[in-house]
């Protein structure tokens, strides 16, 4: 799939009005269907695009450009003849038809990687930037079988459940595509700069942002939009009450969008906000084949080995030498409570903050239990503890009070308030 070839004169148009400040992506689109492309746009008086609209949307389209407009107009053009770059206008047959059902898309989309999964049918998988080992696992899972369906996974490129989401989906034949708060020639957050790569190259990432604009707070409620806009259902994984990933969730909503939620243990911080959408009227869900039926796909056949922990929720044992993947979940577990643009407040460890007095093997096993039930064979996974240190360490938890086996040889937290 190709865009529609666009002269220079017309993409400087089309430019100049996405971002043009005080012009709503709203009213432009106004403005577009009353006069055609751009260029008319721009030969209207005054009065008629203030009719078409209103007074304050018409002085913005007509303002001058700023005095730097030409020059990044060369950088647009330069930035669009590199190898997998797009610019996706809003007449584009090319451009998202899903976001031509929301009431303001962005009048020009810039795009790396594959076109075609801009057609795909997609759902959304987000969550938490602080996730727990167990949502990290249910969004690779959810992700993967959903992809596998032939449905591309939408998400938003942050740390913990949304990269998650996209190395999960990566695995399937649906695809990924990462919706950023940035400019598309920015990686944000730098520890995803590999994982970026993989999805430009095999995926798609999709920015309505122009080239050069950094992480800024107020973005990422606008880049939610989009994120809804293109699927035809989101998916809460792991959300705190006050979190960026219900904003998804409650634009998904009324634009008609299916909304399903992941429920958690009612002590998790990180299932507060999952459950709170529930009361709101979200699908509870358990398994990916329930959003599959609910979207009307249907889920793929089951296959041996690893494939088959795809609907198990067992995670294959990792290999004793970490490959790249694992280096970068190593490097974003460090850098995940770093500052961010979401306004997410949440524990400096979300499994809950080990005693003090816990020896270091301890509370990582502590830490990686969480707060949800799992077996010995899946905190093996998650910890990559030799298996005498593992036993060792369950064993001690569970003397001292913190950890209870429960029937099945599953392992769960103890609550002490």
């Amino acid at each position: 799939m190709q865009t529609l070839p666009t002269t220079d004169n017309e993409l400087a148009a089309w430019l100049r009005l996405s971002m043009a400040p005080g012009l709503r992506p709203g009213a432009l689109r106004a403005m577009l269907g009353a006069f055609g492309l751009p260029a008319a746009i721009l030969e209207q008086p005054f009065s008629l695009l203030a009719a078409a609209t209103d007074e304050a949307s018409a002085r913005a389209a007509l303002a001058p450009p700023a005095g730097e407009f030409e020059r990044y107009l060369d950088a647009v053009l330069a930035w669009r003849e590199l190898p997998g770059n797009a610019i996706v206008t809003l007449d584009d047959p090319v451009y998202p038809p899903a976001l031509l059902t929301i009431p303001d898309p962005p009048a020009l989309l810039y795009v790396k990687g594959k076109l075609d999964l801009l057609h795909v049918k997609g759902v959304a998988v987000v969550g938490s930037r602080s996730a727990t080992p167990q949502g990290i696992e249910d969004a690779e899972r959810f992700a993967r079988a959903l992809s596998a369906a032939g449905l591309a996974v939408v998400s938003g490129l942050a740390l913990g459940i949304d990269g998650a989401a996209h190395r999960g989906a990566l695995s399937g034949r649906g695809g990924t595509i990462a919706v950023i708060g940035t400019g598309a020639d920015l990686v944000y957050p730098a520890a995803h700069q590999p994982l970026a790569r993989q999805i430009a190259a095999e995926g798609a990432i999709v920015s309505e942002w122009p080239l050069g604009t950094p992480a800024r707070a107020a973005n990422f409620p606008q880049r939610n939009r989009l994120i809804a806009g293109l699927v035809g259902g989101v998916l809460i994984v792991e959300a705190a009450m006050r979190s960026g990933s219900l904003i998804t969730a409650r634009l998904a909503n009324e634009m008609g969008r299916d909304v399903f939620a992941l429920p958690g243990s009612i002590h998790a911080p990180l299932s507060r906000g999952c459950h709170r959408m529930l009361k709101q009227g979200a699908k509870l869900v358990e398994t990916p084949e329930e959003i599959l039926e609910e979207l009307g796909f249907a889920a793929p056949p089951a296959t041996k080995g690893a494939e088959a922990a795809l609907w198990s929720g067992v995670p294959p044992r990792p290999k004793a030498a970490p490959g790249p993947v694992a280096r970068e979940r190593k490097h974003e577990r460090e850098h995940e409570h770093e500052p961010g643009p979401e306004s997410e407040p949440e524990p400096a460890l979300i499994a809950g903050e080990p005693e003090p007095e816990l020896a270091p093997d301890a509370q990582k096993l502590l830490a990686a239990l969480g707060h949800a039930p799992a077996t010995l064979e899946i905190l093996a996974a998650r910890t990559d503890m030799p298996d005498t240190a593992l036993q060792s360490t369950l064993l001690q938890l569970e003397l001292a009070g913190h950890l209870t086996v429960l029937p099945g040889g599953r392992f769960a937290r103890v609550s002490h308030g």
